[in-house]
This record gives structure tokens, sequence and C-alpha cells, in this order.
């Protein structure tokens, strides 16, 4: 199975998390990782906060955009004033060829308020492409260096 994990990562928790997927990935197949670089990002938690709030996009650094060649598309995110992060809406509005493919949607949490709506928008929006069938999985920001726990939550997403 050939799978792509592309996500966005602030504060190294989702990365953690992805590199735990691309771990867990690996075993069935080989697996693509790409960590989305935002170029006109604030510096400011708050201010990454407003931008999502708002559905603002970003710019981001050229990359993967054709998803065709791929068997699992794995989209990773922290969830930010009830939305994802605007360098990862940016992609979903780029990207092509996700048209019946498996997806795995991922997200990190703090609070876990606006965690479902983030998932849902995510979902809503790849449906529009032409996506199917969606695998979801979550882990809050004190869990995402429990490998186990990450692993569990992954395994269960999986076997949906």
């Amino acid at each position: 199975m050939k799978s792509i994990i592309i996500f966005y990562s602030y504060s190294g928790n989702t990365a953690e998390v992805a590199k735990t997927l691309a771990d867990e990935l690996n075993k069935q197949g080989s697996t693509d990782i790409i960590r989305l670089e935002a170029l006109d990002e604030s510096n400011s938690f708050l201010g990454q906060c407003k931008r999502a709030f708002f559905k603002k996009r970003a710019r981001i650094k050229d990359t993967i955009l054709d998803l065709s060649s791929y068997s699992l598309i794995c989209l990773g995110t922290p969830v930010w004033a009830f939305g994802m992060a605007p360098a990862l809406r940016t992609y979903i509005d780029r990207c092509k060829g996700a048209e019946n493919k498996n997806l795995m949607l991922f997200t990190t949490f703090g609070s876990g308020t606006g965690n479902n709506k983030c998932l849902n928008e995510m979902q809503a929006i790849l449906a529009q492409k032409g996506v199917r069938e969606f695998k979801r999985f979550s882990v809050q920001q004190f869990k995402v260096k429990d490998k186990d726990f990450v692993r569990k939550k992954i395994e269960e997403s999986l076997r949906l």
C-alpha cells in the first residue's frame, strides 16, 4: 500500500502524531510524509487562531498536490479556534486526485472544544471533492508523546 501523510504542525504536537502514523503505515507499505510550511504565518499562537477562526488561507511552500498515485491519504492539523490550520485549508483547496480514495483525517487539540467541528468541516470539504470514505482520529496534546496511546488510536481508525 502506498500512503501519504500531509500535515501542518506549529508546536510539534501534530508532527509527533504524524511520525507515529508513518511508522505504523510503513508496516503495510511505503509512506511519504510532507510537513506543510506556511510562508506568511503569524509568530503568535493567538494570531494563528484568529486566522483559523476566520477560515483564512496561507501561502504555502510548493509541494505535491496530485494525490492520485496514493491508496491512503492522511491529512493532519492542530485544532485552532474550532478549525484547521490555514496551511492545511490551503492545501485541501488545491489538492487533486483524492476522488474515490481512502482518507484518514487526524487532529491534535488542547481542550477538545471544536475538535469534531474541525474534523466535520475537513470531511465536508473533501466530500465535495469526491472523497467517499473517511477514517478519523484525534489526540489531545498531553497524550501525543504516549506512543502506545497514539498507536491504539491509529489502529482503531484503520479498522473502521
